[in-house]
């Protein structure tokens, strides 16, 4: 089964759906190759930005700086029923695009068969903890450079990267393809290029659509006639291969 998902690293839905997957994965018994697509949720963040998250998610939305404490307090709140530590008085101004870039980096090298199969997960999973509860600068370059090479990623290539423009392109068309399939918000997960799921939905969402994937991967039954043989010639039960 393959997972593909799109997320930020600065999303606090995304980290709380991520873990309502791994358990709808682990009550299942079902094994998948999880593959983490780019989205960012503001592409104009700076890594500069003076003001504190309450502030920045206030007078993003016009609600102001205390409806932004009431909405970090929510989410740290779902997020500790499931083990997820989140200090978001803590949490830096950050634009993503250089984590995403690292983040397509892991995936080619998995695909290479150069590093762990599970390298990108783990990059994503530290990702995500640096921001949410280690209050670290996920947009600064030593940071990032640091949690990958913690990941697994070889210090050659994350430098490399880093140095460049390399895979702006690839962030770009992965937010693009997100719009295509008609995500509304991340998280957004697609099962098996047939289901998606829409939000940090709760685990049940995800154990549907989980069996609905398996219902349809099901082996067919094969059906033969009376007279069917082992003969290796072509016949009414079709030619062999």
């Amino acid at each position: 089964m393959r997972i593909d998902v799109w997320s930020d690293v600065v999303c606090p839905w995304c980290y709380i759906g991520k873990r309502r997957l791994e358990e709808a994965l682990a009550g299942s018994g079902d094994t998948a190759t999880i593959v983490w697509h780019s989205f960012q949720l503001d592409p104009s963040s700076t890594n500069d930005d003076p003001r504190d998250l309450a502030t920045r998610l206030g007078e993003k939305y016009g609600r102001g700086r205390e409806w932004g404490l009431q909405a970090n307090a929510h989410v740290t709140e779902i997020a500790a029923e499931l083990g997820l530590e989140y200090n978001l008085e803590q949490a830096k101004s950050a634009n993503t695009v250089d984590a995403h870039r690292l983040l397509h980096l892991a995936r080619e090298l998995v695909d290479a068969g150069q590093v762990p199969a599970d390298t990108q997960d783990r990059l994503k999973e530290r990702l995500l903890k640096a921001y949410f509860t280690d209050g670290l600068p996920v947009g600064a370059h030593a940071t990032l450079t640091e949690l990958a090479t913690e990941a697994g990623l070889p210090s050659d290539r994350v430098h490399e990267v880093l140095a460049s423009t390399t895979y702006t392109e690839e962030v770009a068309a992965d937010q693009a393809q997100a719009l295509a399939y008609g995500a509304n918000g991340v998280p957004f997960f697609v099962i098996d290029e047939k289901y998606g799921v829409s939000g940090a939905q709760p685990v049940e969402v995800f154990q549907e659509a989980l069996r609905r994937a398996n219902a349809d991967r099901k082996p067919v039954t094969l059906i033969t006639g009376p007279g069917a043989t082992d003969d290796p010639t072509c016949g009414p039960d079709g030619c062999p291969i």
